[in-house]
């Protein structure tokens, strides 16, 4: 149960006259309400207040039914508008003509300066009026007393994303009107005022609201329908024990809302914190033991270096001038390039296992910018079906997504430089969302593709450590270490050597498949949060 849903409940047990029991003492609410009806009838001939053309009684028949006289007209009875049953000592009435008044407000030019101040829709924040913004307007002298806000009066919005939203006026610490998306009921100081305003956040209130909003594009009621609103009354002392009880839990009520929407919100982030967290020990060597048996990482590197030579050999890829060898010696990190050695411990973000190495990613994989050049795909080149062309909308969840792809024919695509993608590929966004990688995995019916100009294609020398290094990407020291990397303000740009530059910890083979099954399987149940 939510916050609301617990006050809705409460508010209803109020309105029923469930939540504190009655007093057989108290003097009934048909007492009141006849008082309050001769009170009405004085205001009427002091011509203080206008007199309703068909006036409103509800009263239970001999059946015991609610029956409800309208004007001169027999009594009919309501028995299927009245929504549920209410103690022998409540009444029900219609809020107009429990009102003395449903008066729109004035409308005019919000000011800086004027004769008087203006309460808006927009000025009653939380149920408060913020006063010190409260604007001014001119009105003339003889129009204000019939506009003025008094305490106890109740403020209706009539129209708008807030349409039904009440606000009991309490103090009104300078001359102030209402304006006219605001609608004003006033009623007789024997009513308790916090009891209605109770009633007017109440779901009875509510779903006869919504019965009553005229469906537009800018929703809206009107004073006919609050008039035209059953309220359940209950006698004056029982509607002071009501608020006051009201008062008491509704404190109680915030403070587990509150409490609630905390809870659900940490629900909602827990997953993704967690696998953070996982993917992070995993990195770091502490998500499985070593095994002194594995072939160290050193030994892995090793092959991989020789994959990259043979490439360089057979002439495709080109030799970097300053390869990288990172090194331990004397407990720190050293890294070679050419003839050049640095120790580069204020680079390392932290420790690995003894069989692990730190290596740059381009040490690993082969990078690849798109074909930027004039042949660069263009509206035209667009077809129907041929070679997929992907852009950032095309990013999935974890592989790139075929679904609303576009496509280039296949002569266009031969006639493309970089950026013809192979199955296994990573890529990885270089402006916009910088840093987001997915895998491209070829299907039966398309076994390649093609990147924009705002992608790089990070192909790993060792296919094995495909589902390990995309395991690394997406670890927090990772997207921490690309962050570090973005230029640009209005578009965020990631220049492809600062990825080819990142630190990647390599673990031995073996240990990287231990590590992917034990991610697996702590991250499955996951999957159901």
């Amino acid at each position: 149960m939510t916050g609301q849903q617990l006050k809705n409940s409460i508010l209803q047990m109020a309105v029923q006259g469930k939540l504190v029991p009655q007093d057989p003492n108290d003097e009934p609410a048909s007492v009141l309400l006849a008082r309050i009806r001769a009170e009405k009838e004085q205001l009427i001939k002091e011509g203080k207040i206008k007199k309703e053309k068909n006036p409103s009684i509800i009263f239970r028949g001999a059946d015991n039914l609610p029956y409800e006289k309208i004007g001169k007209n027999e009594p009919v009875c309501i028995a299927d508008e009245v929504p549920f049953d209410i103690p022998e000592s409540w009444e029900w009435i219609r809020w107009g003509t429990l009102s003395e008044s449903i008066q729109y407000g004035y409308n005019a030019p919000a000011q800086e300066n004027g004769r008087i101040k203006m309460v808006r829709i927009s000025d009653i924040q939380d149920n408060s009026v913020m006063w010190e913004t409260v604007p001014y307007c001119d009105i003339k002298e003889g129009e204000i007393d019939a506009y003025l806000l008094k305490p106890n009066d109740i403020l209706f919005a009539r129209t708008g994303g807030t349409v039904g939203k009440s606000y009991l006026v309490q103090e009104v610490p300078e001359e102030a009107i209402y304006a006219g998306y605001l609608i004003r009921t006033r009623y007789s100081n024997q009513l308790c005022p916090q009891y209605l305003k109770y009633f007017m956040e109440s779901e009875l209130y509510w779903s006869q609201l919504r019965e009553g909003t005229i469906a537009t594009a800018q929703p809206n009621c009107n004073g006919k329908t609050l008039g035209n609103m059953l309220v359940p009354i209950p006698p004056s002392h029982e509607q002071i024990r009501i608020v006051e009880k009201l008062n008491a839990v509704m404190a109680h009520v915030i403070e587990y809302g509150t409490i609630d929407s905390r809870s659900k919100h940490l629900n909602n982030i827990f997953p993704e914190r967690l696998k953070k967290s996982i993917l992070q020990e995993a990195v770091q060597g502490k998500l499985v033991s070593q095994d002194p048996n594995d072939e160290p990482a050193a030994v892995l590197l090793e092959r991989i270096r020789a994959e990259k030579q043979k490439l360089i050999a057979e002439g495709k890829i080109k030799k970097n001038k300053h390869e990288s060898v990172i090194f331990r010696r004397d407990n720190s990190h050293y890294e070679k390039r050419g003839a050049e050695e640095i120790c580069i411990d204020e680079e390392i973000p932290f420790d690995l296992p003894e069989n692990w190495q730190w290596v740059r990613f381009s040490n690993i994989a082969i990078f690849e910018n798109g074909d930027r050049s004039s042949k660069y795909p263009v509206e035209s080149d667009y077809v129907s079906d041929g070679v997929p062309f992907f852009g950032a909308k095309d990013m999935g969840e974890k592989y790139m997504d075929f679904d609303a792809v576009r496509f280039i024919g296949k002569e266009k695509f031969k006639q493309l430089g970089n950026g013809k993608l192979k199955d296994g590929d990573l890529i990885c966004l270089l402006r916009g969302s910088v840093g987001k990688t997915r895998i491209f995995k070829e299907t039966q019916k398309y076994t390649t593709g093609f990147i924009c100009a705002q992608m790089l294609i990070i192909r790993c020398l060792s296919l094995e450590m495909l589902d390990y290094v995309y395991t690394v990407i997406n670890a927090p020291y990772y997207q921490t270490m690309v962050e570090a990397k973005i230029t640009g303000t209005a578009v965020r740009q990631l220049p492809a050597k600062e990825v080819a530059n990142l630190l990647i910890p390599i673990p031995p083979a073996a240990e990287q498949k231990r590590i992917l099954k034990t991610i697996t399987s702590a991250l499955l149940p996951l999957k159901t949060l």
